[in-house]
């Protein structure tokens, strides 16, 4: 599906990114392995050990000059870039009140700079070359909401508008730019709080869902086979496979003389409020046992 390809995984050490890649590998890919540590080298050994062609790439996305540097390397090393999967990321969970800045800037600088870092990086040689892609992970936590996660789901939420902004920006150079949500147990997710029943409960149905289930998407969405799908956001759920709705007017109330604080308390927001989004989780609307 990608042979020929060159494309940078980050946070491949580990979880969702070595599963995607070792598919993309296996696909045909030239993969640059990135991680800030030493398990990016044991994957790229795994992947060269099966016959595949891998670079690691030691480096944190949280920073531009070394967001940069790994595009960079992965230019001079196979020649070309062809694609980028921004999966790398942290968790920081607190409620938010009690939420530190530090607790604030960690995730965002990981997950949100980070994508677009990364993104930025590449983006002028996908211009030049006249193709590219992007594949971001975003999460069902900031698109629907969670309990306790104010910076990871501003952030995800901010990638899939990140995300929407690329495809748009770059079409026209025959760039593309999708999101993945994806459900998994990871090292990552191993950190959400088991304080209580519900959180014990959502940590068993992660536990069944594998990383490798997530990479059959991702791989599609950097082939060729992909060239017409474009900003768009899907989820994944171990066999499952979602179109996610991404937000647009759902009802209207109109006042010719224009509206007043106290009409809209009166008329307006009542005749609106049947249409409400309820306060749900992303558990509440994914409430089934992973299929």
């Amino acid at each position: 599906m990608v042979e020929g390809k060159v494309v940078v995984v980050t946070g491949a050490g580990a979880g969702i990114g070595r599963d995607l890649a070792l598919a993309l590998a296996q696909e045909g890919a030239s993969v640059v392995v990135n991680d800030v540590g030493d398990a990016a080298h044991a994957v790229a050994r795994e992947i060269a050990d099966a016959g595949g062609r891998a670079l690691a790439s030691i480096g944190s996305v949280s920073e531009a000059d070394s967001a940069s540097r790994i595009i960079d390397g992965a230019v001079e090393h196979f020649g070309r870039i062809d694609g980028v999967i921004n999966n790398a990321g942290i968790l920081r969970d607190r409620i938010f009140h009690k939420m530190s800045t530090d607790e604030w800037d960690a995730v965002i600088k990981v997950h949100l700079y980070g994508s677009f870092y990364m993104s930025r990086a590449a983006a002028n040689h996908f211009k030049e070359q006249g193709s590219g892609a992007f594949v971001h992970m975003t999460s069902t936590s900031g698109l629907i909401g969670n309990l306790g996660q104010a910076n990871y789901n501003a952030a995800k939420m901010g990638i899939a508008a990140l995300s929407k902004t690329i495809a748009l920006d770059m079409q026209k150079f025959n760039v593309r730019s999708n999101c993945i949500a994806p459900f998994a147990w990871t090292a990552m997710t191993s950190s959400i709080p088991t304080d209580t029943p519900d959180q014990k409960a959502r940590v068993e149905k992660f536990k069944q869902m594998t990383p490798a289930k997530i990479a059959p998407l991702a791989v599609f969405l950097l082939s060729d086979a992909a060239a017409d799908v474009n900003a768009q956001v899907f989820t994944v759920r171990n066999n499952e496979v979602f179109l996610m709705s991404q937000p647009r007017p759902l009802r209207s109330v109109h006042r010719q003389e224009g509206w007043t604080a106290k009409s809209l308390a009166e008329h307006g927001i009542p005749a609106l409020k049947a249409s409400f989004v309820p306060m749900d989780r992303s558990a509440d609307v994914f409430s089934w046992d992973p299929i």
